[in-house]
């Protein structure tokens, strides 16, 4: 039984940095793409940044360009995001999702693929 578990979450000031880790288990990721979404106060879920497990491409969101470093550890299982110069727009539920390796979405952008597992999130508020 695949699980995902975030951690990092919490309460950061503005211009502060955070790290959230995402713990995976239950099976082997080997062809994977692992994905981070957010979802602020009010709003709909949306792409962060993602990673190939296998050969760690990684792909970010256009306006977290800069900010925004995805990557992964496959010894531990584990995939880390850590965003920088944090505002109060990134404030928001962050979750990690698992997407099953599909030839028909080889090319595709992993913004725009199916996940077939998600974390519970973790919360992050950044005050100004």
């Amino acid at each position: 039984q695949v699980q995902l578990v975030e951690y990092g979450g919490g309460l950061v000031q503005a211009g502060g940095s955070l790290r959230l880790t995402c713990v995976a288990s239950g099976r082997t990721f080997s062809g994977y793409t692992m994905g981070w979404f957010r979802q602020a106060p009010g709003k709909g879920r949306e792409f962060v940044a993602a990673i190939t497990w296998s050969g760690g491409s990684t792909f970010y969101e256009d306006s977290g360009m800069g900010r925004l470093t995805i990557s992964r550890d496959t010894s531990k299982n584990t995939m880390n995001l850590r965003v920088d110069n944090l505002e109060p727009a990134d404030t928001a539920v962050y979750y990690c999702a698992a997407a099953k390796p599909d030839p028909a979405t080889t090319m595709a952008h992993p913004a725009n693929i199916e996940y077939h597992y998600w974390g519970q999130g973790t919360r992050v508020t950044v005050s100004s």
